[in-house]
């Protein structure tokens, strides 16, 4: 490796040496985001956009396949709104922004720059949803929210994050629960079959939910050191919200009914999962089924006669079968394949003299940096087949690394033992007491990450107070 390569990489730590600093550099480095004006906030760079693009049309996609609409909401919300439900603001109101002055007036009522949107849907829903016939109404909005955070860190928390958030009414508790459990797959699956992420399923303690929410279902994934990162939630209101707000309908009978709701969203902060699940000392490593490209040709001694005009007509026959582009830029080979496997292009193609010579092209897997000779008449079988594998490589060997950061816990001892050794998911069983909860959380930093639906009895008693266990917890520190 050249001196000039050497420095590139090195401009990354290792995240065996310090984890949050790799975290960072890699942000940086890769292009993804730099740092806004405002403490917390971050301006999205075009190669960081391109990713949340990707993610979100594959999520609008199955949004709106669903039977879902788009809407778009205001972004303030009048202070005398959000006082509505209870629960609902004692649990923002630590990251709440205030809005108190229009131009030099002060305002006769504040303000807030939406942390989430449940009461502007409500205060909709309780002036459109008059009858039976006008359920259920599947909404969804894509949007940027405020949270006033006291520690930040590009995708994972920041002041202001871009999102998706859903929000519908429903008839029953039978048909909103349904909506519920069948937004909370969607993102499994997406995170699974896109991002080659592994997810926990399952629903958030009391102590952990939605503020105003009945329940909280959750998917949990693990990262590469070991913590644990919320990646997407789904809440059943019930009639919490529309008694609130007076949401009611009239049933098939005549009689006046409160509708049943449901809320759920997945952020940016899903980037930050990514980075952290299949990143590595060389920078990103991006799955291809959402990279924005995911082949890059970069050709070889392009000076000599012919080299650019065959990588060019490369591309333009590849760009048939994959998201395929060019680096015709007059920076050295050695520079190119760095950068590139910074920003985690899923793999590279080399084609220089020697290799037109032999009708062939290299191609330089980025996950294991593998490379092999492809006919060029192979192609279109080879690439489209090679993106898939290194997929499903991506899935595994996040799946065998969760395997492997997760254990069983049965006592206190064994509990901080795993915690500080090890780290990762730790599998207890529980009372249902929020007491043992609140003790583990003060002892060890670590909170209760969700109650799987697939329950397991690895002990008879709980891990905390040894009295009978009602359920299983995956616990572990998180993001």
């Amino acid at each position: 490796m050249g001196k000039k390569n050497k420095q590139f990489v090195e401009k990354v730590t290792a995240m065996e040496d310090d984890f949050a600093q790799w975290y960072t550099d890699v942000v940086k480095q890769a292009e993804l985001v730099d740092y806004g004006p405002v403490r917390g906030t971050m301006i999205i760079k075009p190669y960081g956009y391109a990713i949340w693009e990707n993610i979100r049309d594959e999520i609008d996609h199955r949004i709106k396949e669903t039977g879902h609409q788009n809407v778009s909401f205001p972004m303030f919300i009048p202070e005398s709104l959000l006082q509505k439900e209870k629960d609902h603001i004692e649990g923002f109101a630590p990251e709440v922004a205030w809005v108190t002055h229009g131009g030099e007036e002060e305002l006769q009522e504040r303000l807030v720059v939406r942390p989430t949107s449940e009461v502007l849907f409500c205060e909709y829903y309780s002036k459109n949803i008059h009858s039976y016939r006008d359920l259920p109404m599947l909404y969804n909005q894509w949007a940027n929210v405020v949270r006033w955070e006291k520690t930040t860190r590009p995708f994972l928390r920041s002041l202001e994050f871009h999102w998706q958030e859903g929000h519908t009414a429903h008839a029953t508790q039978e048909d909103a629960e349904q909506e519920t459990n069948r937004m909370l797959d969607m993102y499994a699956s997406v995170c699974e079959e896109i991002l080659a992420i592994p997810v926990l399923k399952g629903r958030k303690t009391d102590k952990e939910k939605f503020a105003g929410a009945e329940y909280t279902l959750t998917i949990e994934s693990l990262m590469h050191d070991g913590k644990a990162l919320q990646s997407g939630t789904s809440h059943y209101f019930g009639t919490g919200f529309a008694d609130a707000f007076d949401i009611r309908y009239l049933d098939k009978e005549g009689k006046q009914q409160l509708v049943h709701q449901t809320s759920w969203g997945i952020t940016t902060r899903i980037i930050g999962a990514l980075i952290m699940v299949h990143g590595d000392n060389r920078g990103l490593v991006v799955p291809p089924r959402m990279a924005p490209t995911q082949a890059m040709i970069v050709p070889i001694a392009q000076h000599k006669e012919g080299v650019l005009d065959k990588a060019y007509e490369l591309r333009d026959r590849l760009k048939k079968i994959a998201r395929v582009d060019i680096d015709a830029s007059d920076k050295m080979p050695g520079w190119k394949f760095n950068e590139y496997e910074m920003k985690g292009i899923p793999i590279r193609i080399e084609m220089g003299p020697k290799d037109i010579e032999n009708n062939q092209v290299v191609l330089a897997r980025r996950d294991t940096g593998e490379k092999e000779f492809v006919a060029l008449e192979d192609l279109e079988l080879r690439l489209p087949a090679l993106l898939e594998e290194i997929q499903k490589d991506l899935f595994d060997k996040a799946l065998a690394h969760r395997e492997e950061m997760t254990s069983v816990a049965k006592t206190m001892d064994e509990f901080g033992e795993i915690l500080e050794s090890k780290g990762g998911f730790i599998k207890a069983m529980w009372c249902g007491d929020e007491a043992c909860e609140d003790k583990i959380k003060e002892e060890f930093s670590a909170t209760s990450r969700c109650i799987p639906f697939e329950q397991e009895k690895v002990s008879e008693t709980c891990v905390c107070c040894g009295k009978p266990a009602k359920e299983l917890v995956y616990w572990g520190k998180a993001y």
